[in-house]
């Protein structure tokens, strides 16, 4: 699994797609001190940082395009092949593409919203930001590894998932809410920082589990397609 793990993690290292998200992580950190530095800036601006850029559009966006190319560019390169026809277990195989994402993803979307958290209200925001953003990171990774191995053109695929699922039709009541990756991942910032309780949709309970149990779904149907899937 440690050459898996490097290999994909070296296949992962595109300098353009580093630099481009360290630079939504630099706004991200640009956004927090505007907000620390705002005169009447209360607990809600620093959460509605970290919700609506955070968990709302860098998280997920960061996470779709590392996690659905892991797999999904070899896949459709078809150099998938060489590591489908070795004698390895193909949950070892996942596993070490979840690893690589996970690798890449946490770093560069968890710090810089903790370090916009700190500017922008610090305290039990920066807590909240590392809590909800590690939660959604997790959630995210096994969804989209699993979308880009399943599907062509898993971008599109999965800026359509974040924008109508995540941003529309989860707003439109308590059960979609419920299913949300955002909503639940909001919930746990709404309870662990000082913002108002409207930030709380989802119980506290199911506000852990849904993110989790989406994620370990996930890499088991990615597990599932890998080892049933024609890659050749």
């Amino acid at each position: 699994m440690s050459t898996l793990y490097r290999l994909f993690l070296r296949s992962q290292l595109v300098r353009g797609r580093i630099i481009g998200l360290g630079s939504l992580g630099l706004l991200a950190v640009c956004l927090g001190f505007a907000v620390g530095a705002s005169d009447g800036a209360g607990p809600r601006d620093g959460a509605e940082l970290v919700s609506e850029y955070g968990l709302a559009l860098f998280v997920p966006v960061s996470v779709l395009l590392f996690a659905s190319a892991v797999l999904g560019d070899p896949n459709e390169d078809g150099t998938l092949v060489y590591l489908w026809l070795r004698p390895v277990a193909r949950w070892k195989i996942v596993a070490a593409a979840v690893a690589a994402a996970l690798s890449l993803c946490l770093p560069l979307v968890v710090l810089p919203m903790a370090l916009a958290g700190a500017l922008a209200g610090g305290g039990g925001l920066v807590v909240g930001a590392i809590a909800s953003c590690t939660l959604a990171t997790v959630s995210y990774v096994g969804i989209f590894t699993w979308l880009g191995l399943r599907v062509k053109r898993a971008l599109v695929w999965g800026l359509a998932y974040i924008l109508i699922w995540e941003g529309f039709v989860a707003r439109a009541g308590s059960t979609p809410a419920t299913l949300s990756v955002r909503a639940s991942t909001r919930s746990v910032l709404g309870r662990i920082s000082d913002a108002p309780r409207d930030f709380v949709e989802v119980g506290s309970i199911a506000a852990v589990l849904v993110p989790l149990l989406a994620a370990a779904v996930a890499l088991w149907l990615t597990v599932r397609r890998l080892a049933s899937q024609d890659v050749a």
